[in-house]
């Protein structure tokens, strides 16, 4: 398989040379086709390597075309029609012709695999925990990260403030029946955002959180079981300068701010928690496959 490495070097030149090229294909199934290429620039550096590639570097542009190209140079007074000053035809055998049509669907085969690359994945795998009783799907492009202290904890590697982890109650100090015993599930929420702002407690001086909680809702999975959901959202200012003596010196700004969403289920007289965080900037086009986790979340009975 033969590779195309184009390694452009940055010249500085006081008067740049701008150049167009208008072209016009005829003839494709006859000896060749013609491509008119006005010049402006008589300056140009020529490289030829092996393979049959000529490369014309100038200032302003690079333009690739084939060795084989046979150049008639036309001069013609002012006095001449605008399309007919200063152009170069070029005759272009069939066969390069082709090979000039191939190398441009190469270069658009690159730019499609790029403009994929960039595109969120909506496949999905599966995690199953047999040993503690509880499953979920998440994104297949997130990575396992260990020693986050959850049970489990994945994180997309692109958007690192994205990420869903499991959190366990102890079983031998939990003795759940059902995930009411949380209450109703305003009760919930309040107990959860509770949570989440006591692990980010901050020693830091001029740090402030502004929380508040959006949604709250219950459902009947189709294993029967009884879930919460719950959804919040929680901003972090600090001071610009806190160590500034005079308050109007204590500006302070947004550090982040996020969207926690809590699934919250009860087995094996303990109390599962699946937790999604992601930036507020991102949740609405991430939400679908963030609604997607959340009701793959199920937890099951362990049989010892």
């Amino acid at each position: 398989m033969a590779r195309l490495v184009v390694v452009q070097h940055h010249q500085h030149h006081k008067n740049p040379c701008p150049s167009s090229l208008p072209s016009s294909l005829y003839d494709f199934n006859g000896a060749g086709f013609h491509t008119q290429v006005k010049l402006q620039c008589k300056k140009k550096v020529w490289i030829k390597p092996k393979g049959g590639l000529s490369i014309t570097s100038s200032s302003a542009k690079r333009t690739f075309m084939m060795d084989a190209i046979q150049v008639n140079e036309k001069q013609c007074p002012e006095s001449h029609a605008k399309e007919k000053c200063q152009t170069k035809a070029f005759a272009i055998p069939r066969r390069n012709a082709m090979a000039l049509i191939l190398s441009g669907y190469l270069f658009s085969e690159v730019v499609s695999v790029d403009t994929a690359f960039a595109q969120k994945s909506v496949a999905f795998r599966e995690y199953i925990d047999t040993f503690d009783g509880y499953s979920l799907k998440y994104p297949q492009n997130w990575i396992p990260v260990r020693g986050a202290g959850a049970d489990i904890f994945f994180r997309d590697p692109y958007v690192l403030d994205e990420n869903v982890s499991v959190e366990l109650s102890s079983p031998s100090s939990s003795k759940y029946k059902s995930v009411e015993d949380l209450g109703p599930p305003e009760e919930a929420a309040k107990k959860v955002l509770k949570q989440y702002l006591t692990e980010f407690m901050s020693t830091r001086l001029g740090v402030r959180r502004e929380s508040n909680i959006l949604t709250t809702s219950s459902r009947v999975a189709e294993d029967g079981r009884l879930y919460y959901q719950v959804e919040v959202n929680i901003k972090s200012y600090a001071s610009s300068n806190e160590l500034a003596v005079m308050p109007q010196d204590r500006v302070p700004r947004l550090e982040w701010n996020r969207r926690y969403l809590s699934v919250l289920g009860v087995e094996n007289n303990r109390l599962y928690e699946l937790r999604l965080q992601t930036p507020e900037n991102v949740f609405e086009e991430e939400e679908n496959d963030l609604r997607q986790v959340m009701d793959s979340f199920r937890v099951n009975k362990v049989t010892v």
